[in-house]
């Protein structure tokens, strides 16, 4: 059995905190990046060739991965690989996912023409996840396409890229795009496998016909043609679905739960990331630090609660956070109260200063301001 990984790393809905990174490289965990958990799941299956489609702002996600070695990959053709369709294309107008796979045509070819099947994931929904029985559960069931759902995530007010909805025998009732779907329909992770040399000829079908959704052209639409057979598989470990700023916050401080923390991270397989080598954090005297995600090389001396702390985050005396997410190098001032805040990579909250957000609408401070 011979698979091939694709990952796409852009999808950018994070506002400011994407507005110079791709999802991939977003920041998650006190440690990690996103994309980070989709390579691990796909190394611990076994998965050695690798593609990360990427359309701009890739410099971060570059020098994060590097040439792979934390997850045993090796940058090169035949290895992990760095595909940037809109560099060899004669339009900046993104038109979907099936453009890009047909720009990266070589990969999905002539890069691995032993692999059989094609494992697909969008970094914007994080799990530790087996992807050997998914992989397995495809085979078995001999259809074209397997999607992997969860359940829990529609709920009548969150619009799912798709939706799908099952019977009582288990097979496809109904399959909706952009929908806001009720409970009693399944979310799609936009994790798929799919047969390598049958999706190939789809994308250049769908293409040719002026046709470039993913979800739309191909899951649903050849579904609905009876074009295509699909196979639902059930996910039911924790699934981060953080496709808006108030579920990347909300997902981010969730991480406090001892569960959940452990299921994310040690469900299956470890997840692994850049090593950034930092001396511990430091505790000073009269620090108080109450349930708290702390990473390595943080300076402590003010308060802080439910909250995350990345490398390297100073809290000067007097300082207050609570209910926060604090990014790498971030340096909050004596004396400043923050409450409901996201700061990105080396912020300076200037002493005194008071920020206050709400769980819906958290205050977002931007890479490198002073505020």
């Amino acid at each position: 059995m011979h698979v091939m990984g694709i990952i796409f790393a852009n999808d950018a809905t994070m506002g400011e905190l994407t507005s110079k990174r791709t999802m991939a490289s977003l920041p998650f965990g006190g440690r990690y990046r996103q994309v980070d958990f989709h390579l691990s799941n796909m190394t611990a299956a076994g998965i050695r060739h690798i593609g990360i489609i990427s359309r701009h702002n890739y410099q971060s996600l570059m020098n994060h991965i590097g040439d792979g070695e934390e997850w045993g990959l090796e940058l090169g053709e035949g290895g992990l690989e760095f595909l940037t369709p809109y560099a060899m294309s004669t339009t900046d107008r993104y038109r979907g996912k099936l453009e890009n796979l047909y720009f990266a045509m070589d990969f999905l070819t002539f890069g691995g023409d032993e692999d059989e099947y094609v494992v697909m994931a969008d970094s914007a929904i994080l799990s530790n996840m087996d992807l050997t029985k998914v992989i397995a559960s495809h085979i078995e069931s001999g259809k074209d396409i397997t999607v992997v759902t969860k359940a829990g995530i529609a709920n009548g007010s969150k619009q799912l890229d798709l939706a799908v909805k099952l019977d009582k025998k288990g097979e496809i009732e109904d399959i909706a795009v952009d929908y806001v779907a009720s409970e009693d329909y399944l979310a799609s992770m936009d994790i798929f496998v799919l047969n390598k040399k049958w999706f190939v000829e789809q994308i250049n079908e769908c293409v040719a016909r002026n046709r470039y959704h993913m979800d739309r052209d191909v899951v649903m639409g050849l579904w609905q043609k009876g074009k295509a057979t699909i196979n639902v598989y059930q996910f039911d470990g924790v699934a981060m679905f953080n496709e808006s700023i108030e579920e990347y916050f909300r997902n981010s401080l969730a991480l406090l739960d001892q569960d959940v923390r452990h299921d994310l991270f040690g469900r299956n397989h470890p997840v692994f990331t850049k090593v950034r080598d930092r001396v511990p954090s430091y505790y000073g005297e009269n620090c108080e630090i109450e349930n708290c995600l702390v990473a390595d090389g943080c300076f402590l001396e003010g308060e802080a609660e439910d909250s995350i702390l990345f490398r390297q985050v100073t809290i000067c005396e007097g300082a207050e956070v609570e209910n926060c997410v604090i990014m790498n190098d971030a340096v909050i001032g004596e004396g400043a109260e923050l409450e409901y805040v996201i700061l990105d990579k080396n912020v300076t909250v200037r002493p005194g200063a008071r920020l206050v957000g709400t769980a819906k609408n958290p205050i977002i401070v931007k890479r490198g301001e002073t505020v």
